[in-house]
């Protein structure tokens, strides 16, 4: 059996993907969910904080700030709680899911 490119799952027989592919593809799916999720935390954390600068003491706006900021602090609280579980996942069934590497990469 070949490996998934980019992955060390074996799951490639005779050029035919087989059903243990889908470990692959659910492995570079969550990795990329993660990571984009934690990019998307950090980028409404700065937006939250723009928004909060720029209120100019108006309490809707200040308001709108701070929930922004809230929300992407649960955000991120989130995402690195995703992260331990993979991390947890990864330790009691043996599958890497937190390494990525691009698929079809040589």
């Amino acid at each position: 059996m070949e490996n998934w490119p980019g992955t060390d799952i074996a799951c490639i027989k005779d050029g035919i993907a087989t059903l243990a592919c889908l470990e692959a593809i659910v492995k570079i799916f969550l990795n990329i969910a993660v990571r984009l999720a934690g990019v998307a935390a950090f980028i409404m954390l700065i937006v939250g904080g723009f928004q909060y600068l720029t209120a100019g003491g108006d309490p809707k706006k200040t308001q709108a700030a701070s929930s922004t900021l809230t929300y992407a602090i649960f955000g991120l609280v989130a995402v690195i709680a995703a992260w331990f579980i993979l991390l947890f996942i990864e330790k009691f069934t043996g599958v890497t899911l937190t390494q990525f590497n691009w698929p079809f990469q040589k």
